[in-house]
């Protein structure tokens, strides 16, 4: 398959300005955008076809909903590039340069928008569109993955910039925005010519390297480090893939990042990733064998857990491999899978997110977090605040401790539960609406004291206070207090 190229980003991007996401969803309704969540095109398509047409409706119909349009249409879609143009940047493939003739789309294109930025971002057609089963080197767009990684990259304005794994760049393209130069690197050869696109549709330079994991920057460091790497757990005999299989067996792939980023990162540099990682007994055991000896700070989140049946179902799917399309290939398939993990003693494989930092200071790391939280991902600006969070309380004695101020959060709330006869509430709940939406069981001693952090008095008086109403041993919540300034719940 050929790979789109740009001699002119400035034609393509005038063309593109009006084609944003609220203009689609205007054009197509809510039905319909509920529906491509679902990978479902009849109700788009149908409603695209309604509006005639207008440019929004046709850029639509061929780019993101796999349609044919005539020359005439996309001249009218495009009127700057104009087919032609558009044909030889290798976006769109037509028989002739005729008003009926036919145009096809060879990428799927797609504006991709934030608070901050507007790109349109290009990669290989999906299967919804192909309706066949993805190629072995298949490219990529923006996916559920990717969202979440831009999400909880901290933003911070940093120097050097690495995008380990950048498939169509997505990531290096947010990376731009807000550090000094930014390498991004891939074993595809493919994956680097959508990026090189993708980067020049936006306006944005960046270094494009082609190799496996670190080897493209051996002996350079960086600021920040960001990699959707292919963590997807592949066993010998199942089908893979470039954007999703990295080629090592099991979770080798992320233990070598682990133990081989902190040699990349400046004194003080992020490394932040997401993952999979098999689950033989205790999660944290096997993480605690990465990280020992790299000299880290970590913080690891386990979001999901999948059993080995799940897992292997779901990444089937993903390829396309399903029993509609050949039972005897997909059962092969799913039992390459139960073997390999049957054989290696794997019970359930996790996912989540991953933050590796280089101390600044030799004398080692003071931060390890490893712990198992359903639901929401924190943001980049929630961990950023964490991170300053626990660096302030590292360097802070309980003593220093006490003569701070704290207030409570705009997000947080206090749910107490209790049979009506009893005096006391059994059960009390410090729930944080942002965040990892962490719900902190209490007792009434630590719920009185953060219901006491107005700012006004300090942390000793509070406990001072507490011990006067009863409250015994109200010195020994210094540990819990830390834990929900840390946290993000007190600040």
């Amino acid at each position: 398959m050929s790979t789109p190229r740009l001699d002119d980003p400035q034609k393509l991007r005038a063309d593109l300005e009006p084609w944003n996401n609220d203009a689609i969803a205007a054009l197509i309704g809510d039905r319909a955008v509920a529906a491509l969540d679902r990978e479902q095109l009849v109700p788009a398509r149908l409603a695209a076809r309604a509006a005639g047409d207008e440019p929004v409706a046709l850029l639509t119909r061929l780019f993101a909903l796999g349609e044919t349009l005539t020359v005439a249409q996309l001249d009218r879609a495009l009127p700057t590039l104009g087919t032609e143009g558009a044909a030889a940047s290798g976006i769109v493939a037509t028989a002739g340069l005729g008003d009926d003739d036919q145009v096809r789309a060879l990428v799927d294109l797609r504006p991709y928008e934030t608070e901050a930025h507007r790109w349109w971002i290009a990669s290989d057609l999906g299967e919804a569109v192909t309706g066949e089963r993805l190629t072995d080197d298949h490219v990529l767009g923006v996916g559920g993955a990717s969202l979440t990684l831009a999400s909880i990259t901290m933003r911070n304005q940093v120097g050097r910039a690495l995008d380990l794994g950048t498939g169509s760049g997505i990531q290096a393209l947010h990376a731009s925005s807000h550090a000094g130069p930014v390498t991004a690197t891939d074993t595809s050869l493919r994956a680097l010519e959508f990026a090189r696109f993708n980067a020049d549709l936006a306006g944005v330079t960046l270094d494009l390297r082609h190799g496996s994991l670190l080897e493209p920057v051996a002996g350079e460091q960086f600021d920040l480090i960001v990699s959707n790497p292919p963590f997807v757990i592949t066993p010998p005999g199942a089908p893979s893939f470039e954007y999703r299989d990295g080629g090592m067996p099991g979770d080798t792939l992320l233990g070598t990042l682990v133990r081989g980023l902190g040699a990349h990162l400046t004194p003080g540099g992020v490394a932040q990733m997401l993952g999979n990682w098999e689950i033989r007994d205790d999660w944290r055991e096997r993480w605690g064998q990465w990280l020992d000896g790299t000299g880290l700070d970590a913080w690891v989140v386990q979001r999901d857990v999948l059993d080995a049946a799940q897992y292997a179902e779901i990444w089937l799917r993903d390829a396309g491999i399903v029993p509609e399309r050949g039972r005897a290939a997909f059962d092969d398939a799913y039992e390459a899978y139960l073997a390999d993990f049957d054989r290696r003693g794997v019970r359930e494989i996790g996912f989540g997110m991953v933050l590796l930092r280089r101390p600044v200071h030799s004398s080692g790391p003071t931060l390890s977090r490893l712990e198992y939280l359903e639901g929401q991902l924190a943001s980049g600006s929630d961990l950023a605040a964490s991170l300053a969070a626990h660096d302030r309380l590292a360097a802070l004695s309980d003593e220093a401790l006490l003569a701070e101020r704290l207030t409570i959060q705009g997000d947080v709330t206090r749910e107490v539960y209790g049979r009506p006869l009893l005096a006391d509430p059994e059960h009390i709940l410090i729930r944080q609406g942002g965040g990892f939406g962490r719900a902190i069981r209490a007792d009434t001693g630590l719920a009185g004291f953060v219901g006491a952090c107005d700012e006004e008095l300090t942390v000793g008086q509070i406990l001072n206070a507490l011990e006067a109403l009863g409250v015994e041993h109200a010195r020994e919540l210094i540990p819990a207090i830390r834990e929900l300034v840390e946290t993000g719940i007190l600040a």
